[in-house]
């Protein structure tokens, strides 16, 4: 039975999702590392928010897990990379928060603008200093954006809302999503020198990581509203202290620190800071939707293997689902049967789709041809790590689509240049193809050769002289090896040239039989395949 683990605090309606689709489901909070590790094998799926920390270690040793799912947006407490090398599926919930955290950083403005929690605590200290605190309008104020996707343009929304002018800055946002949301689009440099105030809604990269350090904050305005409900680490705290001490930052309210929890922090006390201890998905409405989609997402996974929001993988809608299976079938035994006969490896793959294939979601399609091909060579390999595995090791990956094939509804082929060698200094193409012939997988081209087939479990792969006798010569070899002959597919370029033999057969054949037939002068080539 599928078992997933629950190991940090969940609505309860997630777990009546995950029994409701017959998944098993173990809650078990506060683990340990150690803990964690010793019971990670048993499960397929793992839910987490930001408590529990699935490393490296944790990854390693979860033999069994097809998915992390995280409830809410970050997944800094997770090692993708490490997820992605075991084939693990790391997916999260980028929309069940979106609208309360951009409504956190809003209230966090108006309380930095206002000065509301230190007002709050002296007027119930009974002191009532109504001439102590001058606030600031944000009204036709400039709102600097540093990151417009989910939740930065649900803050843009609600402050033009507010009758602010904002400038994005976000190297992912076109020029018509700028003009449709109503913001402008501006590089890092313009945003803050111009900025009355700034918020920012990135994830904490390598790419993000200080990009307010104390270099940039000295450029913005005097007089600055700085507002952080993204992550920790996007800004230099101990410059903040610093400028809001010299008066060139007005005020700052931070919901999230470089350090959590947060018990000491260097801004922790300085004059016009305001501090909430990472509250922006705190809602009973957040809370619950996120729950409930991270259990929706990891079901839809490992019941169908639908994929939903996945960091590491591409998204399979549960309606694209069934019409993409028996394509992926197709393209795994395809990447299986090039990986097999490149004995050399490689340094080029070109995949090629033709027909009604090429108006499908084909991302998942290559992730599986790689998968399949990169196991013959690298052993423990899926469609979630062969992608990261073939850029990380310099292979040129092409794909081309045709909207006609001119013989099949649908043709994936797959092209794989192989390395030299000492008796092919230029290296050589490997080329298969195949289509789906009453629901199943078939191969119907090798090396430019015309052949229908099926992937036998094992296949006796030859390519040979198109001699007199030569297929008698191999059933002979067969026979005498007691192995029997299940299917039997030919093809050739002309008589008397090169040809193709695609013998399915009940047993591996025996190495002496294979160098026999290899020592045979009209084969040029001859391979065990398994599928």
């Amino acid at each position: 039975m599928t078992k997933v683990l629950i190991a940090d605090k969940l609505s309860p309606a997630a777990v009546d999702i995950f029994k409701a689709r017959g998944i098993e489901t173990d809650i078990k909070v506060g683990l340990s590392k150690d803990e964690l590790i010793e019971i990670i094998p048993q499960y397929d799926g793992l839910a987490v928010r930001s408590a529990c920390k699935p490393d490296a270690d944790v990854i390693a040793a979860a033999h069994k897990l097809k998915v992390i799912g995280r409830a809410g947006i970050g997944v800094d407490n997770i090692d993708i990379k490490a997820a992605t090398a075991k084939g693990v599926v790391v997916m999260n919930t980028p929309f069940g928060n979106a609208i309360t955290t951009a409504e956190h950083a809003i209230a966090m403005m108006f309380a930095a603008a206002r000065q509301i929690p230190a007002a709050n605590a002296e007027t119930q200290d009974g002191k009532w200093p109504k001439s102590g605190y001058m606030g600031t309008e944000v009204s036709y104020k400039t709102l600097g954006l540093i990151g417009c996707g989910n939740i930065g343009s649900r803050v843009a929304e609600r402050a033009i809302g507010l009758k602010m002018k904002v400038a994005a800055y976000d190297p992912f946002l076109t020029e018509e999503r700028a003009i449709e949301l109503g913001v402008e689009k501006v590089e890092l440099e313009d945003l803050l020198a111009r900025a009355d105030v700034i918020t920012l809604h990135v994830p904490l990269t390598e790419q993000t990581k200080n990009v307010l350090s104390r270099e940039a904050l000295e450029t913005t305005k005097k007089g600055l509203i700085l507002v952080n409900c993204a992550r920790g680490g996007l800004v230099d705290e101990e410059a903040v202290k610093d400028l809001l001490e010299s008066g060139h930052i007005q005020a700052a309210a931070f919901d999230v620190f470089a350090v959590e929890p947060a018990k000491d922090n260097v801004l922790f006390g300085t004059k016009n800071f305001i501090a909430t201890p990472h509250l922006g998905a705190a809602t009973a409405e957040a809370q619950e939707n996120v729950a409930l989609q991270v259990a929706e997402q990891m079901s839809d996974y490992l019941l169908s293997g639908a994929v939903t929001n996945a960091l590491n993988m591409p998204s399979i809608t549960a309606e694209e689902a069934p019409r993409i299976k028996p394509f992926a079938s197709l393209a795994e035994k395809l990447g299986s049967f090039a990986g097999q006969i490149s004995d050399f490896g490689y340094e080029e793959v070109v995949i090629e789709y033709e027909g009604e294939v090429a108006d499908l979601n084909r991302k998942p399609l290559t992730a599986a041809l790689l998968a399949g091909m990169l196991r013959a060579s690298r052993g423990d390999v899926n469609m979630v790590s062969a992608p990261a595995i073939l850029a990380d090791s310099g292979v040129k990956l092409t794909e081309t689509k045709t909207e006609d094939s001119p013989v099949y509804d649908s043709l994936i082929r797959v092209k794989v240049k192989t390395k030299a060698t000492k008796n092919a200094p230029e290296g050589g193409w490997r080329t298969l193809a195949g289509t789906i012939i009453a629901g199943q997988p078939r191969i119907v081209e090798v090396k430019g050769m015309a052949l229908e087939g099926d992937f036998s479990p094992v296949t006796l792969y030859v390519n040979n002289l198109d001699k007199p006798g030569f297929i008698g010569a191999l059933g002979q070899l067969l026979g005498e090896s007691g192995i029997n002959i299940a299917t039997f597919h030919l093809g050739r370029t002309a008589a008397g040239e090169e040809a193709i033999a695609l013998i399915g057969i009940d047993a591996v054949p025996p190495a002496d039989m294979m160098d026999t037939l290899e020592a045979l002068p009209q084969v040029r080539y001859a391979k065990v395949l398994t599928f």
